[in-house]
């Protein structure tokens, strides 16, 4: 390999020159040019938005996949510039595993056909969390990525460059002070009774030699001026670039929060149709009736109670008739118009949270809504029939709290 030394030397020098000019700021010993205060704000600005884009690109991507390690497969993929393949997600293998436990213990059994709806409702979870990471990864991850790997690199390495122009700059400013220095001492009057006259030519030729040394560390101070301003200019304009950056880090941030209340918005409305459907299925329920969102409509008033505590007062039940014509329906064929209030009363009730009647058989809910309710013979235990004005329907009793 062909080198050419003298660059190599040339190199190795201004590296040593560096150096030094380096270390005795550090010790205090050398003069340092100062910024002004706007550039060292821009520096300071950039480098906050560095530090946190690092740290909120990092945790998104750790929301996004807990998994450590597909994350660093992920990583090596990208690096290797191929494509990352489709991985099934948490909710789609649970899905998985419950359509083939149904399978297993039968499609017709209620705990099989209860793990059917469960699974699909799983399934399409899983779907709508992969395209939510699907969108995060592209509008939200990726710009962040390409900031830090690419107008942050371009800056990091302008200011090395205006890093090492300021250096060059205040070891020049130090070589004239030194040359200076030595061009007052040798132009200093000789004393004539203590020095030899040879001395005298001597001197003269050194305040010669100083003097050229001077205009040359004067020559090479405004050309490291020149450099530096140049290089200060370039490192000024991509920092205020970063305005730009936030301008863009933010439309970004929008279609990020946008994408994961669709998310939520596709997750919540996937139960409330899991929870309606489950309250269709005989022999249903579920418990942790102190959940803070609505619990599902298949708890029954015994478990209810005996999850909060007190008991809960006795239901009215409006009595049948045995051979009546007009006796009172079953929960399956409520006819709201036939049902009538039991003569021993009625009870009162809070509604708790707001329910969508799936047919016409049931009454929709209001939270906070008072409404009068009481029981039929026959009745499912998980469901009561509620009066509001001239509106009747049954009402689950999960979503009640029962006023004495």
């Amino acid at each position: 390999m062909d080198f050419n030394m003298k660059k190599l030397a040339s190199d190795a020098g201004v590296f040593f020159t560096r150096a030094v000019q380096f270390t005795e700021e550090k010790f205090g010993q050398a003069e340092k040019t100062e910024l002004d205060a706007h550039f060292e704000n821009l520096l300071a600005r950039a480098d906050s938005t560095k530090n946190w884009t690092e740290k909120i690109l990092r945790q998104t991507e750790v929301l996004l996949q807990p998994n450590p390690s597909a994350r660093v497969e992920e990583f090596l993929y990208e690096k290797l510039d191929r494509k990352v393949p489709s991985r099934v997600t948490n909710g789609e293998l649970l899905a998985q595993y419950m359509l083939e436990a149904a399978n297993d213990f039968g499609p017709g059994t209620p705990y099989g056909k209860t793990l059917i709806k469960v699974g699909e409702t799983e399934r399409r979870l899983g779907g709508a969390e992969r395209d939510f990471i699907h969108s995060a990864s592209i509008n939200f991850l990726s710009p962040l990525r390409n900031f830090l790997e690419g107008d942050w690199r371009t800056i990091s390495k302008e200011r090395r460059i205006l890093q090492n122009r300021r250096l060059d700059l205040d070891a020049c400013k130090a070589r004239l002070k030194k040359a200076k220095a030595a061009e007052a001492k040798a132009a200093a009057v000789p004393d004539f009774n203590e020095t030899r006259p040879r001395n005298y030519i001597l001197s003269a030729s050194a305040s010669a030699l100083w003097s050229d040394e001077v205009e040359k560390a004067e020559h090479e101070l405004r050309m490291a001026q020149t450099e530096f301003d140049r290089q200060a200019e370039v490192t000024r304009l991509l920092l205020e670039g970063i305005s730009s950056t936030h301008v863009n880090h933010l439309r970004c941030l929008h279609e990020f929060a946008e994408a994961q209340a669709t998310y939520y918005a596709q997750c919540y409305q996937y139960m409330l149709d899991l929870q309606k459907q489950l309250g269709r299925l005989p022999g249903t329920f579920v418990g942790n009736v102190e959940s803070t969102s609505p619990p599902p409509a298949t708890a029954s008033p015994t478990a209810m109670a005996a999850a909060t505590g007190p008991a809960v007062p006795t239901i009215p039940v409006v009595p049948t008739v045995v051979g009546a014509p007009n006796s009172a329906p079953t929960v399956e064929g409520l006819n709201p118009g036939d049902v009538k209030p039991p003569a021993s009363g009625t009870r009162k009730a809070r509604v708790l949270y707001d329910y969508q009647a799936a047919d016409s058989s049931e009454l929709s809910l209001l939270a906070d809504e008072m409404i009068t309710v009481y029981s039929l013979p026959g009745m499912d235990p998980d469901w009561l029939v509620g009066e509001r004005g001239n509106q009747k329907g049954k009402v689950p009793v999960t979503y009640l709290e029962l006023l004495s």
